[in-house]
């Protein structure tokens, strides 16, 4: 089906075509139907019928206020954008004024269903709003801070792979001088961080730890090397008390009681003044390291720092990540920086392509592939299920001696 809305004569308007790959977005501008028109109604619709009625009802809001002009003068720019978790998100704006009002339509999911979009759902498993972002799916790392007179901060995206993806850069970035010299030249950061690391593996409840670097690094070590049960939640400043860390932690198969696919995870990092400087965070990511993820989410794969927006290619993947760098001023966001557009990274990616290519020659073998508790596709699973009445115990062998 098309996705638009109602307009003038009773007629429907596509925005987004049927078939749309997510996440997409997609703009029309629109003018209004009668003279000194200052009010529309965008009323959102998913169908194939050029007739707005005979087509699903999604969601509407009012957008008041527009400049009052002849018929067909005052336009309006609706944009819908589907986001990688499936929410539709709707749009108007008056150019002319900058005025602008919208709607998030989140039950779109069955919308995407029927549309046959690839992946719908998926990440919509848990809907229950709570107030706060929490409530809203795995793609969502959220922090309460006070503001610092410049509050710079970097957000991480991770596709085709899960929130272990960021133990090993979490810890190489605050626990390790090798990485970030800010550990042992800076006062407050030499006081350490403290780690609250959950296990994802625990689906009742959140089942986490807190351990402190630098005394219990080692520890902290020992939980992070096994990234498919335990993943960094958050990091603290020791020294302040403050958030430097929120991860997405949630994961798909504890949600739905099954395995799912891989989460898509999101990570937010303060950076700068009692935590490591943007830089420091950044570096570890220039080591490409294997993660979970790849082709049904079932393989040891490099993870690839990318430019904002890259899609996914290569043995569907290779798990990538990008990074946007922001700073907040009073509340006020500034334009984000892409922080993997930079050339250096271009090695990085030919050096990740490389160890992909590598460890794909491997196939299904050894580590080339996940363990059996984290594949995504239960086909192998079955099919032991499916032999075990084949195998056989041999009786032991007895060897019978005449005496002399």
């Amino acid at each position: 089906f098309d996705l638009g809305i109602d307009v003038a004569g009773g007629l429907f308007q596509a925005v987004i075509g049927r078939n749309s790959q997510i996440p997409t977005a997609s703009s029309r501008v629109f003018a209004t139907a009668r003279d000194n028109q200052e009010t529309v109604r965008v009323i959102v619709r998913q169908g194939d019928s050029r007739f707005a009625e005979e087509n699903e009802f999604l969601g509407e809001f009012v957008m008041n206020g527009l400049t009052a002009a002849p018929r067909m003068e005052t336009k309006v720019e609706v944009t819908f954008r589907i986001d990688s978790n499936g929410m539709l998100h709707c749009t108007a704006v008056e150019p002319l004024t900058g005025d602008r009002r919208q709607i998030t339509i989140r039950n779109y999911a069955e919308v995407a269903k029927a549309q046959g979009l690839y992946g719908a759902g998926q990440d919509l498993l848990k809907d229950a709003f709570a107030g706060n972002v929490r409530g809203m799916g795995p793609a969502v790392a959220e922090m309460t801070i006070d503001e610092r007179p410049n509050e710079p901060f970097v957000f991480f995206a991770a596709d085709k792979t899960d929130p272990g993806a960021f133990n090993l850069p979490l810890y190489l970035a605050f626990t390790d001088p090798m990485n970030t010299p800010g550990l042992i030249l800076s006062p407050k950061m030499a006081k350490g961080f403290r780690f609250v690391i959950m296990d994802v593996s625990h689906a009742e409840a959140d089942r986490v730890i807190e351990l402190n670097a630098p005394e219990e690094s080692y520890d902290i070590a020992a939980l992070l090397r096994d990234a498919e049960r335990f993943v960094v939640e958050s990091v603290w400043s020791r020294a302040s008390g403050e958030q430097a860390v929120a991860v997405a932690t949630s994961r798909l198969h504890n949600i739905a009681g099954k395995y799912t696919g891989k989460d898509d995870p999101v990570m937010l990092v303060r950076t700068q003044m009692n935590f490591p400087a943007t830089g420091e965070v950044l570096a570890p990511y220039a080591t490409a390291h294997f993660v979970a993820g790849g082709m049904r989410g079932s393989h040891n794969m490099p993870l690839m720092p990318v430019a904002l927006n890259t899609g996914t290619s290569y043995f569907d993947g290779p798990p990538l990540v990008s990074c946007a760098g922001l700073a907040m001023h009073q509340g006020r966001l500034t334009e984000a920086v892409d922080c993997f557009a930079h050339p250096f990274w271009d090695t990085v990616r030919a050096r990740a392509a490389d160890k992909g290519m590598e460890m794909r020659r491997q196939g299904f073998f050894g580590a080339a592939m996940l363990p059996m508790s984290e594949l995504e596709y239960t086909g192998i699973t079955e099919k032991l299920a499916a032999l075990e009445h084949r195998f056989t115990v041999r009786a032991e062998a007895r060897v019978t001696r005449a005496a002399a």
